[in-house]
C-alpha cells in the first residue's frame, strides 16, 4: 500500500489545479473536497472560456450530473483542449442509463474525448460497456451494487471497458472496484452513511482528479489511493460523528475534516486494499 499512499503525499506538495465541470447540486462539495485532499479546484462551465481553463489546469473533472445543451459543448471543448496538452480527464458518467441524452452524451464524450479515468457506479459501468443498467434516477439499485457475490465479475467488466478504452475504470460501491486492462484492485473501505448524503460518488471523482494532477503518470495508483482515501476518511467521519452526535449534515462536514487532516500513515494504517 505503500506506493499507494505516496500518492496523497505528492498531492499535498504539488497543490494541482483542477477544472471542473460538474453539477450544481455537488459543486460545492466537490471544491472542498478538492482543497482538503490538496488540490486548488476552478469551477469554469461556459464554452467560451472552458478550453482556456482547461489549459492551465493539471487535471479536468467532467460530471454529466445536471446536463444541458450548454455545458456538454463546453465539456467537448475543455475536453479537447486537455487532450491537445496531455492533461488528464476524469469522466463521471452520472446517471448514465437513464435518459437517452445522459446516454447520447457519456457515448459522445467517449468518442471525442480521451479519457484517462472513467469512474462510476456499477449500473452506469454496465451501461457503457453495453449491457442493461437498472439505474435508479442518478444511483445504482441495490441489483447494481458491488458484493463479495458479483465481485470477480464487476472486475472483468471493468477491465473490458479499459481495454475498449485506454481508460482506468473505477466502480464505486460498497466495495470499490478500480481497473486496468492488465489487472484489478478491490477497495473495501467506507460506511454505508457515505450514501445518505449527497455528492460523496462526485467527490471521489473530485480527489481522483487532484491525485491524478498531480501524479498523472501513475492514473491506475491514483485512484486506489483515491477511492481507499475516500473510504477511510468515511470510516474515520463516522467515528467522531458517535463522540460528538449529531446526523447527515454533521457527518458531511466531518467527512471534509476527515480528509483535510488525512495522512500518509493513516491512509496506510487503515487502507484494505486487494489486488484481485
Amino acid at each position: 500500500m505503500e506506493n499507494f499512499t505516496e500518492i496523497l503525499g505528492a498531492t499535498r506538495q504539488a497543490t494541482p489545479l483542477v477544472h471542473f465541470i460538474t453539477n450544481y447540486v455537488t459543486v460545492n462539495d466537490c471544491a472542498n473536497i478538492t482543497l482538503a485532499a490538496g488540490g486548488s479546484p476552478i469551477m469554469a462551465d461556459d464554452a467560451r472560456e472552458a478550453g482556456q481553463i482547461a489549459g492551465l489546469c493539471s487535471a479536468l473533472v467532467l460530471n454529466i450530473g445536471t446536463l444541458s445543451e450548454r455545458t456538454v459543448r463546453a465539456m467537448l471543448l475543455a475536453g479537447q483542449t486537455a487532450n491537445l496538452l496531455g492533461r488528464p480527464v476524469i469522466l463521471d458518467p452520472v446517471g448514465a442509463g437513464a435518459s437517452d441524452f445522459r446516454n447520447d452524451t457519456a457515448l459522445r464524450l467517449l468518442r471525442e474525448v480521451r479519457c484517462a479515468v472513467i469512474k462510476g457506479n456499477n449500473a452506469e459501468i454496465s451501461f457503457l460497456t453495453g449491457g442493461l443498467a437498472a439505474a435508479r434516477g442518478v444511483d445504482a439499485g441495490p441489483e447494481n451494487l458491488v458484493t463479495e457475490e458479483n465481485l470477480a465479475e464487476s472486475a472483468r467488466r471493468a477491465q473490458q471497458l479499459a481495454a475498449l478504452t485506454g481508460a482506468v475504470i473505477v466502480i464505486s460501491g460498497p466495495i470499490d472496484i478500480v481497473a486496468d486492462s492488465r489487472e484489478a484492485w478491490a477497495v473495501r473501505n467506507g460506511h454505508p452513511l457515505m450514501a445518505r448524503i449527497t455528492g460523496t460518488g462526485c467527490m471521489s471523482a473530485a480527489v481522483t482528479g487532484a491525485f491524478l494532477g498531480a501524479n498523472p503518470y501513475a492514473p491506475l495508483q491514483a485512484c486506489v489511493c483515491a477511492m481507499a482515501g475516500m473510504g477511510v476518511c468515511g470510516e474515520l467521519a463516522h467515528e467522531k460523528l458517535l463522540a460528538v452526535g449529531g446526523g447527515n449534515g454533521t457527518y458531511r462536514m466531518l467527512l471534509l475534516d476527515a480528509m483535510s487532516r488525512l495522512d500518509e500513515a493513516t491512509l496506510n494504517a487503515r487502507a484494505r486494499v486487494e489486488r484481485l
